[in-house]
């Protein structure tokens, strides 16, 4: 009896210990959240502001993330000046400086720096522990999209409704007086009011500043046929498939005709004046094309479909009385539309984080409570934004606004309407897209560029040689001058880069099978 006594007495405290041991463990992992304050640096792309309206902003949302996780958020901004580079040089120094970390999958090379230990993988035991609200609104299948190798290494922007398709903004008012009654759906209409305006408006069609806009021949390329692009190999979207045969990869810009079509079609462009005859060389007089746009002194602007109806559709109606804009979208010839990458933006955590779990928190509150929410994204309401009557967001007259380029956790589900975006505009592009956009096929594909690294350096180097001067029509023999940039092309490496791709792809589709 007294063994039997002994042993169940031994099995209690054996069981006591247990838990005060996982007890014990447990609050190690945490204990330490409401003991001792930390500071979480967020690293985001853009200018640092000059004025005092971010720093405001800030003061009241440390506010209340102290009062919540006892941390407050400091922001390291990367200047637009060669992002990209010092971006990536930022990652790699790896010295805990940074918690943090906006980035994405198409432009911000995310699976690169995951791939260098820039990253830190995050378990998902982790995610559901500091980051609760985060980690039950993504999906199983979205939260797939984010593993490399099994692990874990970015919480996506995936609640968040946004067109980043290209297009050309045009007036449409001009439009219709040019004979397109319906607008300009094509890039021979482009063509045709874009002669127009050259001959009937005083105005230079195009003030593009060559050293500055973003233009590629991608746009011509995907409204000429079902070309898809492969994100996250290289910025200048020169590798993909065809929406008819996603199983063949190759690049548009080393086969077919669309490029030669192209460079002619830019030939013709320049040679009508529709830019400055300087337009890769004047560099001092830098004009912002888009205010030109919006100020009723040029005749097109191109970018993002969402800068059009967030910026640009109702600042040139209130700074113009009759004016109106119309959007040629690339891709709309051939309805030829793909839905943007969960990963567009996301935010990942850095590898040399010293308070990873607590930077979790931070972003769970930043993408899910109401206030932080508000306050990262819009600023202090009744001193930088108010609501007006209808409930939209409006700035308030001679506040300083806020910087914070939070484009890695929005949510539709707490985003408040602005006034400055035209919403009717909003919801009619969404049907139509809506009714011919796919998904982006690749999302879980990590592109390993390690084996082709050197040739996609040199073929990179050998794009930015050429591409200025087909863009905007600077050679007289545009075929001949293709010809050269592919043999170029060929001699840096190019077929080495697809077949490697090829096998990538051919890999992707075996293990779905």
């Amino acid at each position: 009896m007294k063994r039997i006594l002994l042993k169940r007495t031994c099995l209690i405290l054996s069981a006591f210990l247990l838990f005060s041991c996982t007890k014990k463990n447990t609050e190690k992992i945490g204990s330490d959240v409401p003991n001792h304050h930390v500071i979480i640096t967020y690293l985001t792309t853009g200018n640092k502001p000059k004025d005092s309206g971010t720093s405001e902003m800030l003061e009241k949302l440390n506010e209340r993330l102290t009062k919540l996780v006892n941390a407050e958020l400091v922001i390291y901004y990367i200047p637009w000046n060669n992002y990209q580079t010092n971006y990536n040089l930022k990652l790699t120094e790896k010295d805990g400086s940074i918690d943090l970390i906006g980035t994405a999958t198409d432009w911000l090379d995310a699976w690169k720096n995951a791939a260098l230990g820039n990253f830190m993988p995050l378990p998902d035991e982790m995610l559901q522990k500091y980051a609760p609200r985060t980690w039950e609104s993504v999906s199983k299948e979205h939260w797939d999209v984010c593993r490399m190798n099994g692990d874990i290494y970015l919480m996506p922007e995936d609640n968040y409704t946004q067109w980043t398709n290209h297009g050309f903004m045009y007036r449409l008012d001009w439009a219709k007086e040019a004979g397109f009654s319906n607008g300009v759906h094509s890039w021979e209409d482009m063509t045709k009011y874009l002669s127009y305006v050259k001959k009937n408006k005083n105005v230079i069609p195009w003030h593009s500043n060559g050293a500055s806009s973003t233009f590629h021949p991608e746009g011509y390329i995907c409204s000429k046929s079902d070309f898809i692009v492969a994100d996250g190999i290289t910025s200048t979207n020169m590798f993909g498939t065809r929406k008819s045969n996603m199983k063949k990869f190759y690049s548009p810009l080393y086969e077919g005709n669309e490029l030669v079509e192209y460079a002619k079609l830019m030939r013709t462009w320049n040679q009508n004046g529709f830019w400055p005859k300087d337009v890769l060389t004047n560099n001092s007089g830098y004009i912002d094309n888009r205010e030109e746009f919006c100020a009723g002194n040029t005749g097109i602007e191109q970018h993002h479909c969402q800068t059009w109806y967030t910026q640009v559709y109702n600042k040139l109606k209130n700074n113009v009385p009759g004016a109106d804009s119309g959007f040629f979208w690339f891709g709309e010839e051939s309805q030829n539309v793909v839905y943007q990458t969960i990963t567009h933006g996301a935010m990942a955590v850095s590898a040399a984080s010293k308070h990873p779990e607590r930077a979790l928190m931070v972003y769970d509150l930043l993408r899910n409570d109401k206030e932080c929410y508000e306050l990262i994204n819009y600023g202090i309401e009744g001193v930088q934004f108010r609501r007006n009557a209808s409930g939209l967001r409006e700035s308030i007259p001679g506040s300083h606004g806020i910087v914070t380029n939070y484009w890695w956790g929005r949510n539709d589900g707490l985003e408040v309407r602005d006034t400055g975006t035209a919403w009717d505009v909003f919801d009619d592009i969404n049907a139509v897209y809506n009714k011919c956009k796919i998904d982006y096929p690749f999302s879980q594909i990590v592109w390993d560029l390690s084996k082709v690294s050197s040739e996609l350096d040199e073929v990179a180097s050998i794009y930015g040689q050429y591409m200025g001067n087909i863009c905007y029509g600077q050679n007289p023999d545009p075929e001949q001058y293709v010809a050269e940039f592919r043999r170029d092309l060929k001699n840096a490496g190019i077929e080495k880069v697809i077949a490697e791709f090829q096998r990538q792809l051919d890999s992707f589709y075996a293990n779905k099978r």
